[in-house]
């Protein structure tokens, strides 16, 4: 019963982590990265389509994004989509595909993208924090319903915070990666 509990906060956990990934991957740095505008959703015939569906995504050059739509005629609809998103990007249309040039970043803006970071960081520790918790109080009702003994509740109480501490080091580690990358000049 602690090992189906702890299974099921480590893979929730593991969810947090996948969704922070995503988030910081969309988050703009001094390169171009296809995770700045995959996600981005496109109104395709009344439906909300990420990009990554819709057209082929390349970096041609280190500060450059070439976007190619399988459909040449959503070329006009992605051009709109990236003009209203905050990715604050002009795109250049030459009537095949779509260019991004990503100017390089102002200092106040690193510093804005740096506590963007952090408060996405802090979401997703509260995030693993509520999932042990929710893990903790299911382990202690097992006890009061006598399914499990004591010492397998403190057993299984070390061993979630210990996955807990884990993801929490993996939070800060994804944490300074991607602030050393928005900082690098």
């Amino acid at each position: 019963m602690i090992k189906d509990i702890l299974n099921d906060a480590e893979h929730r956990m593991r969810s947090a982590m996948q969704v922070l990934h995503d988030d910081l991957a969309a988050i703009r740095t001094g390169r171009a990265s296809p995770g700045l505008v995959e996600k981005l959703s496109i109104d395709y015939y009344g439906s909300p389509t990420p990009l990554m569906q819709l057209a082929s995504i390349s970096v041609p050059e280190p500060r450059t994004l070439t976007i190619k739509p399988y459909d040449a005629s959503t070329l006009k609809v992605i051009e709109k989509a990236i003009l209203s998103s905050d990715l604050g990007l002009n795109p250049n249309n030459d009537g095949k595909v779509i260019h991004l040039n990503l100017p390089p970043l102002t200092e106040e803006r690193r510093r804005d993208l740096a506590k963007h970071v952090n408060h996405r960081l802090e979401e997703t520790r509260i995030s693993i924090r509520n999932i042990r918790r929710d893990a903790h109080n299911d382990m202690r009702d097992f006890e009061k319903e006598k399914l499990i003994s004591e010492d397998d509740l403190k057993r299984g109480e070390e061993d979630l915070q210990k996955l807990t501490d884990r993801f929490i080091e993996e939070v800060a580690e994804h944490g300074k990666k991607k602030e050393a990358e928005i900082m690098e000049v």
